[in-house]
Order: C-alpha cells, then structure tokens, then sequence
C-alpha cells in the first residue's frame, strides 16, 4: 500500500487539477479511503489526523469518483464546530494550489461551498487562497452566479464583498448580468441595488424588466425601500428625472413606470422611440409585454387573503400594464393564439372559482346562524306562562338581553345571507371585481361577525336568565368562555378585514399617475369577462 501511494503521489500534477483516486487496490480503499470520508463527514479530526501524518499527500487524492478530496467531502457535511474545525485544520495542512483541485464535475471544495450555502468553511479557504472567487466550476459559473442561481442569500452577499465588485479579469458582462438578474428572482434587492450602484450599465438588460414585470406584489415586504434606490438607480441611466416615491410606489410597476419615463417632458425623442421598441418585445412564445402581466397572476395566489382581493389586484396592475402598451399590440397573438385578455382570464379562472367557493362556505355558516336563532325565538328560557302565554322571566333585565340579542343576530346573518347570495348569482366583470365586490365581502363578512358576537351574548344572557338565584357563577364562567370565538373570529379575520379595506379605499388610487402614458387611454372594462 504505501508503495502504491508513493507511486501516486510522484505522477501528481497540481497545477492540472486532475487528481488519482484512492483505490489502487481494495485493501487501500477500506484501510484509508472509507475511514477518511467517514471522518470527514463526521467532522472527526482525531481520527483523519491520524492518517495525514502517516500520508500526507492524502490531502490531494479524490477519495472517490463522486465526492472528490476530503475537503470536497466535509464542506457538503452539514456546517457544525466539528466539521468547521476540521476545515480549518485540514486547509491549514493544504497549499494555495491544493484548494484549488477540482472534483470530477469541474469544482473546486470553495465553489461547492458557495453553492451549499456553507458560509463559514467558504470563509476559511478563501482567508487562504482569494483566487478561488475567481475559479468557476460546473456550467461555467463562478461561485458568486452559483450562490445566487441557489437563492443563498447569506453567501451572495458575503461572496459580492469580496468579489472587488465583480471587476476581475474573471468577470464577463454575461456573468455580471446573469448574476444580476438570479438577484432579483430570488428577491436578493439589496445586492441587486449594489450591483446597479456599481454596474449601471446593466441597467438597459431587458431580462431584468421581464423579471420585474412578474413580480407586482413581490416588493410590498423589502426593508428599508432598497426597490426605490433600486428604481432611482436604474433611471440614472436612461437620464430620466427622479420622482418623489409614495409608500406605494415601491411596487415593481412604478419600477417599471420610472424605466420608461413618468411623463414625455422628461424624455427626448430616443427615450420614446426606445418605449416603442420596448413594447414590442415579444419572448419566444411572442408573448408581449402585456401577454408577461398576465400569465404573472397565478403566482400571486399564495400572498393575499382572499381569491377576489388578488383578482382586483391583478386586474388594476393588468389595466395599468394596458394603458403603457400602444393599442395594436393590446390585440395581439401569441404562438397559443390568445390575446394578452385572453391569456389573463384564463390564468384567473382559479381564483374566481376560490372566490365563489369562499362566498358558499360562508353562506353555510350565516345560514346556520339564521336557523338558531330563529328557532330560539319561539323557545325562550323558562318556558310561557300557561295562563297567558308570555314567559316566565320576562320581567328580568337578562331576559330582555337575550331577546334583543337574539333579534340582533338573526338581522346581520339575514344580510349577510343575502350579501353573499348576490356574490354567487351574479356576473363577476372586471367592474365587479374592481369596485362592487370587495365592497360586499366586506359588509358581509362585517354583518356575520356581528351576528356571532350577538349569538355569544344572547347564549350567556340565557344562562344568567336561568341560573339567576342559584350557582351565580356558573353563567359568569360561560359569558367568559363565550368571549373566547367572538375573539378568535376577530383576530385570524383581522387581516382579510385589512385587506378588504385597501382594496376598497387604497387599490384604485395605487397606479394612478400624475400623467398618463403615450398611449392612455380609457381602459377596457369587460363588463361579463368573468362568469360563475
């Protein structure tokens, strides 16, 4: 065995990058390689230690054909004291040149490092040797591109730090602008901003405004309004002047908005000859930039609280989108043959039928209520007089609580009966969606809470109605339990009561511009565009 791997270790050629594996024979593999990949998986630094003094060339021998050297092996383990330790112990044995072998798929350890997010032992290899920022690896990317593809937000931005801004002889422009645009895929806006800052250049890649032209919720939750000093950035190219930015600006169509000019005092004729040829971009389905807004909308589902809300969301940034877009390419085809209204009613149909199915589940609920309290109006606690026919307490304060309640709560469950009622059987146009009914979710979802909370109240004033003169506390303990749904109702529709709000009184006014566009028009309002 040692005669084998003296052998080895005189035809190594470091500066190839290409590495003998450690199984000249069996005995070699079981006697060295499994314990070592065990160790280094482990992070047991005792026991690889052991057989680096015996072997220390060790270091520069892939241990298999699939996970190469021992540094290959323990930066895909997870990131623990043990493995970090063995790490820094097993780069401080190793050469510049050693960290930069590469595996049998073209990676240095460093770049698997990038690519797995292992922040910490990608610190300690390139405190040794910076070149390896500047070594690519499988696909030709660099490890910053890899980071950012992996959506590994931690390790881009430590990675962009200590790439120089990504001005090395290494760095292409493909590589800058692939790098770039995985950024704002993966919602990386920070170092995105960075890399306009000190790249505006990149500014003009029409693959970034496709990118945000998918994204029209996706900037409501950045901090510290990085997407406006990003959409500042981006404009400085094209000299347009700076607008001052509302709350609601940093949606990514105010990004997209300020790209191609607010108002046409602040551009030259290039400027607008460039807006013309931007709209006529078309993707390799020829879908136009309108057709784009469009087929974004399923991918919204997920983020609001209810189907209609996102329906009218998606439905003004559509209307929007459409007023930017010169009127021939409104009508235009894609290779399915869909018009850009086309495409965008049929990539909604799921929501409104969430929509609806939300309005029935509802209506169950409001019409259980109905039925409750109906019947307990002709059931009242105590029972009727047989003299007359009135009830026995109803000269007590509680039991004229519990009919008034009960009253209360049969009135709102009837209107929201019947709120909901005309969601369902009626035509949902663009109007509806717009305007009429986020106002009736609201008012029926409003009326149905009430009915609960009267519901809760007239049950405990039975209680108080019934045990008034004996065991007083038991209708204390259940008007406090009884609090308990009411509360529950309220907190977890907190905020689709919030939501239904904006979208009455904030969603209209969201993209309303000072000036229009060169091609504003009046939208189009389908009227029964959207039917149940």
């Amino acid at each position: 065995m040692e005669d084998t791997l003296m052998k080895h270790e005189q035809t190594i050629d470091i500066s190839s990058g290409t590495l003998p594996y450690l199984f000249g024979n069996r005995e070699e593999y079981l006697n060295l390689a499994v314990p070592l990949y065990e160790a280094s998986v482990m992070g047991d630094w005792e026991t690889a230690k052991l057989i680096f003094d015996k072997h220390p060339n060790l270091v520069r021998f892939n241990l298999s054909k699939n996970f190469g050297t021992t540094l290959h092996v323990v930066v895909t383990a997870e990131e623990t004291e043990l493995t970090l330790n063995f790490v820094k112990n097993l780069v401080n044995m190793m050469t510049r040149e050693e960290l930069e072998l590469k595996n049998n798929h073209s990676n240095t350890a460093f770049w698997v490092a990038s690519a797995s997010g292992k922040k910490k032992m990608a610190k300690i290899m390139i405190e040794k040797n910076r070149s390896l920022l500047d070594i690519r690896g499988n696909g030709d990317y660099l490890p910053l591109t890899i980071s950012a593809m992996n959506g590994i937000h931690n390790m881009v931005k430590y990675l962009y730090k200590n790439s120089k801004k990504m001005t090395g002889d290494h760095w292409t422009d493909k590589d800058r602008s692939l790098t770039l645009s995985h950024c704002v895929k993966r919602d990386f806006f920070g170092v995105a901003l960075q890399i306009l800052e000190d790249h505006p250049e990149l500014a003009q890649d029409v693959s970034l405004l496709e990118v945000l032209a998918r994204k029209p919720d996706a900037f409501k939750t950045v901090e510290n309004n990085l997407i406006t000093r990003i959409i500042v950035t981006t404009s400085r190219f094209f000299h347009m002047k700076e607008q001052p930015m509302a709350k609601e600006d940093t949606d990514s169509l105010k990004l997209l908005k300020i790209i191609w000019g607010h108002a046409t005092r602040t551009m030259n004729l290039d400027e607008i000859e460039l807006q013309k040829q931007f709209c006529k971009i078309r993707d390799k389905d020829c879908n136009n930039m309108l057709h784009l807004v469009g087929k974004s909308s399923k991918k919204m589902a997920a983020k609001r609280s209810g189907a209609s809300l996102l329906m009218q969301r998606e439905l003004l940034w559509f209307m929007e989108v459409e007023q930017m877009t010169p009127p021939y390419l409104r009508e235009a085809k894609n290779k399915d043959g869909e018009t850009p209204f086309k495409l965008f009613s049929k990539e909604n149909e799921d929501q409104v039928s969430q929509g609806l199915n939300w309005t029935k589940d509802c209506m169950v609920v409001a019409t259980l209520i109905i039925t409750v309290t109906f019947a307990v109006a002709f059931t009242v606690p105590g029972g009727y007089k047989g003299d007359n026919g009135l009830p026995f307490f109803i000269h007590q304060r509680s039991f004229l609580v519990f009919v008034v309640t009960d009253a209360i709560s049969l009135f709102p469950s009837s209107t929201s009966l019947l709120v909901f009622l005309s969601v369902l059987t009626s035509c949902h146009g663009q109007q509806d969606f717009m305007y009429s009914l986020p106002r009736k979710l609201m008012i029926g979802l409003l009326t149905l809470f009430i009915s609960v909370a009267t519901m809760m109240v007239a049950f405990s004033a039975s209680f108080f109605v019934l045990y008034h003169d004996k065991l007083k506390w038991l209708p204390v303990l259940v008007s406090a339990s009884a609090t308990l749904p009411v509360l529950l109702f309220a907190v977890l529709h907190l905020p689709l009561w919030v939501d239904m709000f904006r979208s009455m009184y904030d969603s209209h006014y969201l993209f309303k511009p000072k000036k229009r566009m060169l091609y504003a028009t009046k939208p189009r309002l389908h009227a029964n565009s959207f039917h149940s």
